[in-house]
């Protein structure tokens, strides 16, 4: 699965919060405030996107529809291991450090990072 530029994935974004088949127009009116784009730009977009095979297109009158064939969460999850290996080496340790040494983490966070951690440890030995 290739990895999406910026552009791509804010329209895929739209696409997945939508959770539907969805115009160009519909993509347009959720896009923010300050990044608003051409409907031009968009059909560009979302036409590289069907070429990657992240959308599916078609015809509902005289609109075209377009369909998430990607599910977010898997995009998301081998986004993410990419980003691990690339940036971090694999360290899951060295991530973490550079994530949270910038600011400190409150007692909810850290409650909640180890509560993750103890389900993991619990679901890996069954």
């Amino acid at each position: 699965m290739k990895r999406l530029p910026d552009s791509e994935l804010e329209i895929m974004m739209i696409i997945w919060e939508l959770d539907k088949p969805v115009t160009r127009m519909e993509i347009e009116s959720h896009m923010a405030g300050e990044k608003k784009l051409s409907p031009t730009t968009i059909l560009s977009f979302l036409a590289r996107l069907e070429e990657k095979g992240f959308v599916a297109v078609e015809k509902e009158g005289k609109n075209n529809v377009y369909i998430a064939l990607v599910d977010k969460e898997i995009y998301v999850q081998k986004e993410s291991w990419n980003i691990l290996k690339r940036l971090y080496n694999n360290s899951i340790k060295s991530f973490l450090t550079a994530l949270f040494d910038s600011r400190e983490l409150s007692d909810r966070e850290f409650l909640e990072l180890e509560e993750f951690v103890r389900e993991k440890r619990l679901d890996q030995r069954r």
